[in-house]
């Protein structure tokens, strides 16, 4: 019975991932084609390289916050309004 139980909790963790897990990639997405029309910009305006930067500095902080997420979520800890 006790292996069922660790079981669904393990499923459970597994499903509170998923919607950070597919927001993270969505958003990604979106800056990656950003920042690909920024660099076909950039060959008519070399001044639009400066923007790259900012993209590039959100999509790695898109990943650090999911890998906090994520561990947060396998900590057991699944939601942080149990906080405030």
């Amino acid at each position: 019975m006790e292996e069922r139980q660790g079981k669904g909790r393990a499923l459970m963790k597994r499903k509170k991932m998923i919607a950070p897990i597919v927001i993270t990639v969505l958003v990604l997405f979106y800056l990656a084609v950003y920042v690909f029309l920024l660099i076909t910009a950039a060959k008519l305006h070399p001044v639009m390289t400066f923007l790259l930067f900012p993209v590039l500095a959100l999509g790695g902080g898109m990943i650090y916050v999911l890998r906090e997420r994520i561990a947060e979520i396998k900590g057991g800890e699944e939601d942080d309004l149990d906080n405030y």
